[in-house]
């Protein structure tokens, strides 16, 4: 049985360069969760482990219906009160609101053929067999980006400003808006990865202004 690996399945989503892009992002379908903190407290850790183990419960369901898939990579959505935060432009952000308080959506992609009520059944297997609380928030999420700008960002975290910078200039000079919320696709572990061999896809949906 030949597993379904959607990195390989949607090329153009899960492959960036190391210059701003314009592409188009078909609409996906995710397991989730929200949270809000900062990425190295222990609310984020937990968060992803109820997310993680109820993606492979999923996993192992389906492989047994002989559909099975590979885990795809991690990816969040982030974003703050900008009421609160005055920040200029998209660079600014990371410079000038404390970690503590950005929001978060982590995200894992979905095949088709996962269903909102295949998730439901393996959230209750996880919190069963594991009883991990933080399962209850772990929920169904579609997106469609569309229209978008994106990057491959290498290195450390604390360095993308610059590649962001990079982002906003080309959005700048082809008169394109912010459009969505900032969103990173992580092709790197991060728990595994030294800083500096990081791999992350910087993506910004973006409109004609």
């Amino acid at each position: 049985m030949e597993k379904l690996d959607l990195t390989k399945f949607y090329k153009t989503y899960h492959k960036a360069t190391n210059k701003p892009e314009l592409v188009t992002i078909e609409p996906a379908r995710y397991i989730s969760i929200e949270g809000k903190g900062d990425p190295s407290a222990h609310e984020f850790t937990n968060c992803l482990q109820a997310l993680y183990s109820t993606v492979y419960t999923l996993k192992f369901a389906f492989k047994v219906k002989q559909k099975d898939f590979v885990v795809a990579k991690l990816e969040g959505l982030w974003w703050f009160d900008e009421a609160k935060f005055d920040v200029g432009s998209m660079e600014e952000a990371p410079l000038k609101v404390p970690r503590n308080e950005w929001n978060y959506r982590m995200m894992i992609r979905l095949p088709e053929f996962v269903k909102e009520e295949d998730i439901q059944l393996a959230k209750k297997n996880v919190f069963e067999k594991k009883g991990i609380s933080l399962v209850s928030n772990v929920e169904f999420f579609q997106m469609e980006e569309g229209l978008s700008v994106q990057m491959l960002h290498l290195g450390p975290f604390n360095k993308e400003p610059e590649t962001l910078k990079e982002m906003l200039t080309f959005m700048e000079t082809k008169k394109l808006g912010k459009n969505g919320l900032h969103h990173e696709i992580y092709l790197s572990d991060f728990n595994k990865t030294a800083p500096e061999k990081l791999k992350t896809i910087l993506r910004e949906p973006v409109m004609q202004e």
